[in-house]
């Protein structure tokens, strides 16, 4: 079923005209706006056909559906997933860790992508699937996915993410690391510091520390690939379990990464809404041993 958004028009936009009810009471983006100019019957006032140019009254009820998209993606089984939140525009999960987020060469099937499908399909939904922001395959936590291509537009300026990661060595404080990132082979998907990458800042904060490991709390001010696992590892301390980037722990078979806290502004009702997937055994256990 397409995503019907209906809109009570209040006093500030009596006389005015429906394109700015939309672009800025609504937030929508120009693109938005454009596609739903050529969907016939997209826009409606009162139940009635209406053009971007009509003008509204107080109390008018304007209607958008947006236009519905064809899901590529197969749906598959659906046990390894758990669901946070969901409503008509976002679905909110909490990732486990060792499932990859979208279908590639090595994963057919047994993606997020292809979980959420099923899920979906479950309920007659076939939205595209589109994470607001992506978790490495290792990494677990919460993952937000918007159900239409509006409240992509609008959670992707509107969401924050807080990690918590097991780093080998002590970490006292709070810092930041800015170092620049690059990929050195097109082929592979490792990447490394130097001059010649892309700007990245990596946030962190001390939540337990000893000499030989820490768990701290990590914002980002930039989304590079691997971000957090390359700056800890340029610093000489890699993410435990990350065997990619150095780790030599044998005490957890991933990179011991975890997003648990997620904060955002729903993209209809605008209501600020936090999100938290508690940390997974197997970075507990070796949190818990920290002193």
């Amino acid at each position: 079923m397409p995503r019907i958004l209906k809109y009570t028009v209040e006093e500030d936009l009596n006389g005015e005209k429906i394109i700015k009810c939309l672009r800025e009471n609504l937030q929508m983006s120009a693109r938005m706006v454009v596609k739903l100019r050529h969907t016939p019957e997209a826009i409606k006032l009162n139940g009635v056909h209406a053009r971007t140019v009509d003008k509204l009254k107080t109390g008018d009820v304007l209607e958008i559906t947006f236009p519905e998209e064809k899901n590529e993606i197969p749906a598959t089984h659906f046990d390894d997933i758990s669901v946070l939140y969901e409503d008509e525009d976002i679905l909110v999960i909490n990732k486990p860790a060792g499932l990859a987020m979208h279908p590639t060469h090595n994963h057919q099937g047994d993606t997020l992508a292809n979980e959420v499908a099923a899920y979906l399909a479950q309920k007659n939904k076939y939205p595209v699937f589109r994470a607001v922001g992506r978790l490495d395959k290792s990494t677990s936590g919460v993952v937000v996915c918007a159900l239409n291509k509006h409240s992509a537009s609008r959670l992707a300026e509107n969401i924050t993410k807080e990690y918590v990661a097991l780093v080998e060595g002590e970490y006292k404080g709070h810092g930041t690391i800015n170092k620049k990132i690059y990929r050195p082979d097109p082929m592979k998907t490792l990447r490394a510091v130097g001059e010649e990458g892309d700007e990245a800042v990596t946030h962190w904060r001390e939540e337990i520390a000893s000499e030989k490991m820490s768990l701290v709390r990590i914002n980002l001010e930039t989304g590079r690939t691997h971000q957090i696992r390359v700056h800890f590892s340029s610093m000489g301390t890699p993410l435990a379990g990350d065997d990619m980037y150095g780790s030599e722990s044998t005490d957890i078979n991933r990179a011991a990464l975890h997003c648990e806290n997620v904060t955002l502004v729903h993209p209809v009702t605008g209501e600020k809404m936090f999100f938290k997937a508690e940390m997974p055994e197997d970075m507990k256990k070796i949190a818990d041993k920290i002193i």
